[in-house]
């Protein structure tokens, strides 16, 4: 079983994209507590729904919950070296505390949105 969740800070707003196929993809990084001191960093992804609801409603700074797949991504540069990336696909978002970006002015920020 791949399952993993993780509370945290998003640390840039969220990038978006499109496959040629039309499916949006959003990207961004979740800090989060690895340890007493310490900070880690994931990039997380996300697709269609989750992806909409990404990119309307998170930014910068925003606190949030994911639950989603960890993912190896592997690859050889130009010049023959071997990299690898761990990210995490996300399946659900919870917003923890947001600026209320997005949210109508009936909503909360601080409400958990319905997917």
């Amino acid at each position: 079983m791949n399952i993993v969740i993780l509370t945290g800070n998003i640390g840039g707003d969220p990038e978006s994209a499109f496959t040629n196929e039309g499916t949006q993809i959003v990207n961004f990084s979740l800090a989060f507590r690895s340890g007493k001191d310490k900070t880690s960093w994931v990039q997380v992804k996300c697709f269609n729904k989750v992806a909409e609801i990404a990119e309307k409603y998170l930014h910068k700074g925003a606190k949030i919950a994911i639950s989603g797949a960890l993912v190896q991504n592997k690859w050889t540069t130009d010049d023959g070296q071997n990299r690898s990336i761990i990210q995490v696909f996300a399946n659900t978002i919870e917003f923890i505390k947001t600026d209320g970006r997005g949210f109508d002015g009936n909503e909360s920020s601080d409400e958990e949105t319905p997917f």
